[in-house]
């Protein structure tokens, strides 16, 4: 299902990103104190989580601006414009998360075939770029949709 706005689909976007940082700053946390491996796997956890939790706060708050600043926010232009915008962005970020992946695996099977912590890391960015590879694609999805959506109600 759609959502009824592109504004509700950033905020619905930006409100599971932060859901995921948390679960990943708190499961890494809880990772730090275990082996080796397990410190790897953690620190990116919790380094990720940070990450993407200020990028969830940044673009919820930008997105918010953005619609406080315009006249009429929920004009088809401004809605089609801003679902473009959003697409374009995840699918770049799609692959981005493929050479996170590609990366992390890389780390895992060189350094991390004598050291367990490089071992860790690589496949702490593994799952962290698995995630947000799912995560970009659905939205990237999702917004492909609503503008299709858009595109048929406009030619009725």
């Amino acid at each position: 299902m759609v959502q009824t706005s592109i504004w509700s689909l950033q905020r619905q976007l930006s409100r599971n990103l932060l859901a995921w940082s948390a679960l990943s700053v708190g499961a890494g946390g809880l990772l730090l104190a275990g082996t080796p491996f397990w410190r790897g796997v953690g620190l990116q956890g919790v380094v990720w989580g940070g990450i993407d939790a200020g990028i969830a706060a940044f673009g919820l708050r930008a997105m918010r601006r953005r619609q406080r600043a315009l006249e009429r926010p929920d004009d088809p232009q401004v809605t089609r414009e801003e679902a473009r915008n959003l697409h374009k962005l995840l699918r770049v970020n799609a692959g981005l998360d493929v050479l996170y992946v590609a990366g992390g695996a890389a780390l895992a099977l060189t350094a991390g075939t004598t050291d367990a912590f490089a071992r860790g890391n690589g496949v702490g960015v593994v799952v962290q770029g698995a995630f947000l590879l799912a995560f970009d694609l659905v939205y990237a999805q999702r917004t492909g949709r609503y503008l299709q959506e858009r595109r048929q109600s406009a030619q009725a």
